[in-house]
C-alpha cells in the first residue's frame, strides 16, 4: 500500500485532521503531565514517616483550671500534672508505652527551627523541626536509632512552653546530619539550634518527617531534631504506643482512664474529626486528603480526554466511511480485499495519530516546564511522555478498529450505485 491516496484523501479533508491531531495532542499534553502529578501525590501519601504508625495514637487534650502563668511554680505543676497523665497511660494493659510530645507527624502543626554550625550565625545552614520529648521518645514512636545513644532520663529537663530551649544535647535524623555534614561524620558534632548554645549531636535516627505536609516543607521534609526536654502547657498531646492488636481498646480505654485519674480535663471523643483521639491511620487520611482528592479528580480528567479523543476518532473515522462507500466499492471491485481496507483506514488514522502524539510531546514537555516555573513541580521524566505516545498511538488504532472493519464489508456492488 502506498501513502500517496492515503495523504490526497486527508488533504481533502484538512478541517477534520487539524481537529483530531489538536485533539490528540492537548490530550497527550495533559493526560502525561496530570498523570505525573498523580504520581506524585501517591508518593506523598504513601511516604513513611519514620514511626510505627500502625500501633499508635494521638490524645489531645486542654486542661481546666490548670496555671496559665511561665513562671517556675506554674512551670513545675503543669509538668507534674502531664508527668501524672503519663504515668497514667503507660499503666494500661493495652499500651507498650507513652510520652507528652510538643507535636507530631502528619498534623502540620510544627515548631520550626533554623540550624547553625557557628555560633551567632546569621543565615541558618538547614531548617528543622524540633520534636520535644522524654527518654522514651524513640522507643515510643518506633523510631530507628542508626547510630550514637538514646535519651537517658539523667538528660531529660523540662520548661514552659514559652521558655527558651538551650538543649545541650539533641538526636538528629539521618537526612539533617547527612545535609550538615556531608562527610557522614555528624555523630559528636555540634550544632546551633540556639544561637548561642551549642548543642551536640548524641544520636541519629533514620527518618523522622516533619509536621507539615504543604509544599513550603518539601525541601526539609526528614529534617527533625529530637530535643530531650518536656513542654509543659495548659494543653497537652500525648502519643501512646498500643502493644500488637490492641490499637483500638487502647484508644478506648485511655480516655476513660485520664478522666479517671483526673477530671479536670477536656477530651472529645467520637468518631469526627474534631475528636481529641486519633489513631495515625486516621491522621494520615485527614493529613492528605486534599493529595487524595487531587489524585482523584486528575484521573477523573485524564478518563474523560481519553474517551473524548477515542469518539472523536470514532465520529470522523465513521463519517469518512459513510463519504467514500463508493469509492470503497470501487477499490474492492478492482480487487481490494477486507484485510486491504482495514489497513488503508489503520494507516490513515496512524499518520494523523502520528502528528498529533509529536505536537503532543512538545506541549507535554513545554507545560511541564510552566508548571515547574509556576508550581514549583518536579521535572517530568520523558518516560511518561513516551508511555502517553504509546498509549495514544494504541488508542487511535483501537478506536478506528470498529468503523474500519465496517469499511471492509462493503460490498464491490456499491461502485454501481450512484453516491
Amino acid at each position: 500500500m502506498t501513502l500517496h491516496p492515503i495523504l490526497a484523501a486527508l488533504k481533502k479533508h484538512k478541517a477534520g485532521v487539524t481537529l483530531i491531531t489538536l485533539q490528540i495532542a492537548l490530550t497527550l499534553a495533559i493526560v502525561c503531565n496530570a498523570v505525573f502529578i498523580i504520581g506524585q501525590r501517591i508518593d506523598r501519601i504513601n511516604r513513611p514517616t519514620g514511626m510505627d504508625e500502625h500501633n499508635l495514637f494521638l490524645i489531645v487534650q486542654l486542661w481546666v483550671g490548670a496555671p496559665t502563668g511561665d513562671d517556675a511554680a506554674s512551670v513545675d505543676k503543669l509538668d507534674s500534672l502531664q508527668r501524672s497523665d503519663v504515668a497514667t497511660l503507660r499503666n494500661l494493659p493495652d499500651v507498650e508505652s507513652a510520652i507528652a510530645i510538643n507535636t507530631t507527624p502528619l498534623i502540620n502543626s510544627t515548631w520550626n527551627n533554623g540550624i547553625g554550625l557557628k555560633p551567632d550565625q546569621r543565615d541558618s545552614t538547614d531548617q528543622a523541626a524540633m520534636y520535644f520529648g522524654d527518654e522514651q521518645m524513640i522507643p515510643t514512636l518506633g523510631l530507628k536509632l542508626v547510630a550514637g545513644r538514646n535519651f537517658t532520663a539523667s538528660d531529660v529537663t523540662h520548661m514552659g512552653f514559652q521558655g527558651h530551649m538551650k538543649p545541650p544535647i539533641v538526636i538528629v535524623t539521618r537526612a539533617l546530619a547527612d545535609k550538615l555534614f556531608p562527610k557522614g561524620d555528624a555523630l559528636g558534632k555540634t550544632i546551633y539550634v540556639d544561637r548561642n548554645t551549642p548543642s551536640r549531636i548524641i544520636g541519629i535516627v533514620a527518618r523522622l518527617q516533619v509536621p507539615s505536609v504543604e509544599s513550603w516543607a518539601n525541601s526539609w521534609a526528614w529534617n527533625s531534631v529530637l530535643v530531650p526536654t518536656r513542654l509543659d502547657a495548659n494543653y497537652s498531646r500525648y502519643v501512646v504506643r498500643a502493644k500488637p492488636g490492641r490499637l483500638d481498646a487502647a484508644m478506648r480505654e485511655a480516655p476513660k482512664a485520664l478522666y479517671a485519674a483526673n477530671p479536670m480535663r477536656v477530651i472529645r471523643t467520637g468518631s469526627n474529626d474534631d475528636s481529641s483521639v486519633h489513631s495515625f491511620a486516621e491522621i494520615r487520611a485527614h493529613a492528605y486528603r486534599a493529595d487524595r482528592g487531587m489524585a482523584i479528580l486528575m484521573g477523573v480528567i485524564c478518563v474523560i480526554l481519553l474517551c473524548v479523543t477515542g469518539a472523536g476518532i470514532v465520529g470522523l473515522t465513521s463519517f469518512w466511511v459513510g463519504q467514500r462507500r463508493k469509492q470503497i466499492g470501487i477499490r474492492r471491485a478492482l480487487g481490494a480485499t477486507r484485510r486491504d481496507i482495514l489497513r488503508y483506514f489503520q494507516t490513515e488514522n496512524l499518520l494523523i495519530a502520528g502528528a498529533g502524539v509529536v505536537l503532543g510531546a512538545i506541549l507535554a514537555v513545554g507545560l511541564n516546564l510552566w508548571l515547574m516555573q509556576q508550581f514549583q513541580m518536579d521535572r517530568m521524566s520523558l518516560l511518561y511522555v513516551l508511555v502517553g505516545v504509546i498509549v495514544l498511538l494504541g488508542l487511535g488504532q483501537g478506536a478506528v478498529f470498529a468503523p474500519a472493519l465496517r469499511a471492509s464489508r462493503v460490498s464491490p456492488v456499491e461502485a454501481t450505485r450512484s453516491v
